[in-house]
C-alpha cells in the first residue's frame, strides 16, 4: 500500500510539476514584482525609486501624500462605474444564456452540437476585427440608426457609440460564451423528474422554479457569474473601442499609467485593487460552494 501511494504521488509530481514551475516563474514571479512596485515610489521620468511609498493606495482610498499629490476622488468612481459595468454584464449575459441553455438542452443530440458550435464560433474570429463591425453598427451613420430613421422611429440620429450602454452591449457580446458554459453544463445535469414530481405535487410553475430548478442550477449560475465578472472588471480592450474617450474604466485606466504615464507605482497599486476584488470573490465562491457541497453530502 505504501509503494502504491508513492507512485501515485510520484505520477501526480511529475504531470504537476510542469504545469505549476510554469505558474510560478511566469505568473507568482510577475505578480510578486507588482506587490513590491504597488509599495515603491514613482521616479521622476518614470519607472520607480527604492523608496517606501504607500500613498500609490492613498490616491484611490484617500490617504496620498499632502506634500507631492492629492486625493481625487475619480479614482473612487471609476472604480466603481468599473464595478457597475462589471455587474451589468453579469446579469445581461445570464438574463441571455439561461433561457439559451434550457432550449438547447432541450433539442436532439443533433442541433444541439451544432449550437454549441455556434456559440463558440465568434473565437474564431479577432476581438479586434468583431469589435469594429460594433463601431459600425453604432455609429450614427451606422445600420442602427438607419434603420430606425427609414422606419421613423427616430428623427435624428442617435448617439449609440461611445456610451456606457455601448460598452456593456460589447461586453456581453464577447463574454456570452463565458457564461453559457457553465450555465449549460448546470441545465443538461438537472434532474427533471423532481421538476416533473413538484408539478405533480401541486406547485406552480413559479414556485418550481425558485425552489427546485434555480437552486440546482445555481452552481453554473456562479461559476459564470465569477467567469464573466472577473474578466469584464479589469477589461480595457471593448471600452476602448467602444467607449472611446468618455468612459473610462478600470482597464484603461492601468495602461495609461503603464505606458502613458509611465507611472509604473500607481499603475501597479489599481491593478492590485482589481486583485483584490476578484480574490475576494473567488474567495467567496469557494467558500459557498463548499458549503453547498457539505450540506448535498449531508442530505439536508
Amino acid at each position: 500500500m505504501t509503494s502504491i501511494a508513492f507512485r501515485r504521488r510520484a505520477q501526480l509530481a511529475v504531470l504537476l510539476g510542469p504545469v505549476s514551475l510554469f505558474l510560478a516563474v511566469f505568473f507568482l514571479g510577475p505578480l510578486s514584482i507588482m506587490i513590491v512596485t504597488s509599495f515603491l515610489a514613482p521616479g521622476l521620468y518614470g519607472g520607480v525609486e527604492w523608496t517606501w511609498y504607500p500613498h500609490n493606495f492613498g490616491r484611490i482610498l484617500g490617504f496620498a501624500d499632502p506634500m507631492f499629490e492629492d486625493f481625487d476622488p475619480i479614482y473612487i468612481a471609476i472604480f466603481l462605474r468599473s464595478l457597475r459595468i462589471a455587474a451589468m454584464t453579469v446579469i445581461a449575459t445570464l438574463l441571455v444564456c439561461y433561457p439559451a441553455a434550457f432550449c438547447i438542452s432541450r433539442l436532439s443530440e443533433r442541433w444541439k452540437n451544432f449550437c454549441l458550435f455556434l456559440i463558440t464560433l465568434p473565437f474564431f474570429a479577432s476581438l479586434i476585427v468583431r469589435l469594429f463591425v460594433w463601431v459600425l453598427i453604432l455609429r450614427q451613420t451606422g445600420l442602427a440608426n438607419d434603420v430606425l430613421l427609414k422606419t421613423g422611429l427616430i428623427a435624428r440620429p442617435l448617439d449609440l457609440i461611445y456610451t456606457e450602454g455601448a460598452i456593456i452591449l460589447g461586453m456581453v457580446y464577447v463574454f456570452i460564451p463565458f457564461m453559457f458554459m457553465p450555465v449549460y453544463a448546470s441545465v443538461e445535469k438537472l434532474d427533471w423528474t423532481l421538476v416533473r414530481a413538484s408539478l405533480d405535487l401541486g406547485a406552480g410553475p413559479i414556485r418550481t422554479f425558485w425552489r427546485i430548478i434555480l437552486p440546482l442550477t445555481a452552481p453554473g449560475i456562479a461559476g459564470g457569474a465569477v467567469i464573466v465578472f472577473i474578466p469584464a472588471l479589469g477589461n480595457f480592450i471593448v471600452p476602448t473601442i467602444l467607449g472611446g474617450a468618455k468612459v473610462m474604466m478600470l482597464g484603461n485606466l492601468i495602461e495609461q499609467q503603464f505606458l502613458a504615464a509611465r507611472n509604473w507605482p500607481f499603475g501597479s497599486a489599481l491593478a492590485m485593487m482589481v486583485m483584490s476584488v476578484m480574490l475576494v470573490l473567488l474567495f467567496i465562491y469557494v467558500v459557498v460552494s463548499g458549503r453547498r457541497g457539505l450540506d448535498a453530502a449531508a442530505g439536508r
